[in-house]
C-alpha cells in the first residue's frame, strides 16, 4: 500500500511522461476517474488509517495498466507524450480542461469514463476537434451517434443481457431459474430485454421465476422463490454493485439452497468478486458468474507478465481494470504510431493484439436510438 501512496504522490508531481527522439512525440491524453480530493489535500495526505477510498480503487487501478503500457511502449522506444488527468478533480472539472490550448496538438484520447453524463460533452469535443476518442470501460455510449471519432469498446447493456440470456439458455434451462429485478426504471429496460429474448422464434424460452425488490430486501423475501430441493439460478437484472453484494451475501448466508449466481458486467468493478473463493468471506462457496466484453488469459504469457509485474510493485493481484488500461494504452497507441492519419481506418487491426480481438464497425443511428429506447435517455 506504501508504494500506491508512492505512485499517487508521482502522479501528482509529474502527469507527463515523454519518449524523445528527434521527431514530434505523438500526444495522447488519459482520463481516469482517481478522486484524489478523497485521498489529498493539495499534497497532503488526509486519510488516517491508510484504506483507499472505495471509489478510488477502478480508476487508480485503470491508472496502473496504462503506466505499465508506457513502460512497455518506452522498451520498444515509442515516440509518446501521455498526459493522464484525473476527471474527477474537484478543482478543474473536465469542462475546464477541454477549454485548455492543448488540444491542437493530442492525436489520441483513452477515457474511463465513471457517469454515462461525462460521455457526450467529451464526444462532441472529440468531434470538434477531430480527436479520436476511445471509451474503454462501462458505461456505454451516453446516447452518441454519427460520431466518427467515438469509439466504444464495450458491447451495448442489451448486448450484455442477451447474451446472459442465451448461457443461461444454453447451460442452466434445467434449473430452478430466479430473475431478481431491483426496482428502478433502468431495471425496468433490463428486463424487457430479457424478456424479448423469450419471444425470440429461434430460441426454446427460458423457464424462470420473477422477485422485484428494493435496495433494502429481506433474506425472506429473496428465498421465497428458491427450491432448497433443486439447483438453483439467481439471476440479477441491476447493474447496481450494491445491490448485487447484497444479493450475493443474502444466498451466502443461506446455505441450504444450492445457487448460481448470475450478475450484470458492472460486477467485474466489485473487487470481492475477484478474490480467490477461499479467501473472500462475500463469495466462499456462492459460484459467481458475470459478463463481460473482454477475456483476460491471466495464465498466458502476458497475463502472466503483467500480473507478476503487479504483484512486485504493489503486493496485489492485478484487477481487470489493470488489464483494461494496460491493453487500451498499448493496443491503440501502437496502432497510432503505425497508422498516424489512417488510424481510424486500422482500429481492428490484429497487428497490437494483447488479449483481445477487437472487432470495431460503425454503428448505424437507427440502431442505437432503437436500443436507448424514451426511458434511457432520462438516466445518468
Amino acid at each position: 500500500m506504501k508504494k500506491a501512496f508512492l505512485l499517487i504522490l508521482l502522479f501528482l508531481i509529474c502527469k507527463s511522461i515523454i519518449a524523445q527522439n528527434n521527431h514530434p512525440a505523438k500526444k495522447i491524453v488519459v482520463f481516469t476517474p482517481i478522486f484524489l480530493d478523497s485521498a489529498f489535500n493539495d499534497n497532503n495526505f488526509k486519510i488516517t488509517n491508510y484504506t483507499l477510498p472505495k471509489n478510488m480503487l477502478p480508476g487508480l487501478d485503470f491508472y496502473h495498466g496504462v503506466m505499465l503500457a508506457i513502460d512497455s511502449l518506452q522498451v520498444d522506444h515509442a515516440n509518446i507524450e501521455v498526459t493522464i488527468i484525473d476527471s474527477k478533480n474537484s478543482k478543474e472539472p473536465i469542462a475546464m480542461v477541454l477549454a485548455k490550448p492543448m488540444w491542437d496538438s493530442v492525436s489520441l484520447i483513452i477515457a474511463s469514463f465513471k457517469e454515462r453524463s461525462e460521455i457526450k460533452p467529451m464526444a462532441d469535443f472529440a468531434l470538434l476537434k477531430k480527436i479520436p476518442l476511445i471509451s474503454a470501460t462501462l458505461p456505454n455510449d451516453g446516447g452518441i451517434a454519427d460520431n466518427p471519432y467515438f469509439i466504444l469498446l464495450n458491447p451495448t447493456l442489451q448486448t450484455h443481457t442477451q447474451g446472459l440470456y442465451k448461457f443461461l439458455q444454453k447451460n442452466y434451462s434445467t434449473y430452478n431459474i430466479v430473475y431478481v429485478k431491483r426496482i428502478g426504471n433502468l431495471e425496468n429496460l433490463i428486463q424487457n430485454i430479457f424478456t424479448e429474448m423469450g419471444k425470440n422464434p429461434l430460441l426454446t424460452p427460458l423457464k424462470y421465476k420473477t422477485v422485484e425488490l428494493t435496495d433494502s430486501f429481506t433474506a425472506k423475501q429473496l428465498l421465497v422463490a428458491l427450491d432448497s430441493n433443486k439447483n438453483n439460478i439467481v439471476f440479477c437484472g441491476s447493474i447496481q454493485e450494491d445491490f448485487g453484494i447484497r444479493l450475493v451475501n443474502t444466498l451466502q448466508t443461506n446455505k441450504k439452497y444450492n445457487a448460481v449466481t448470475v450478475g450484470m458486467p458492472t460486477w467485474y468493478g466489485i473487487k470481492e468478486f475477484n478474490k480467490p473463493a477461499a479467501l473472500d468471506a462475500t463469495s466462499k462457496g456462492i459460484e459467481i458468474i458475470y459478463s463481460s466484453p473482454y477475456n483476460f488469459l491471466r495464465t498466458e504469457k502476458i497475463g502472466l507478465a503483467l500480473t507478476n509485474k503487479y504483484k512486485e510493485i504493489y503486493g496485489a493481484r492485478p484487477s481487470d481494470w489493470v488489464f483494461k488500461g494496460y491493453e487500451c494504452m498499448y493496443h491503440f497507441t501502437s496502432l497510432l504510431l503505425k497508422y498516424d492519419t489512417a488510424f481510424l481506418k486500422h482500429l481492428s487491426d490484429k497487428n497490437a493484439k494483447i488479449f483481445n480481438d477487437f472487432d470495431i464497425e460503425n454503428c448505424p443511428r437507427e440502431e442505437i436510438i432503437n436500443f436507448l429506447d424514451n426511458k434511457y435517455k432520462n438516466f445518468n
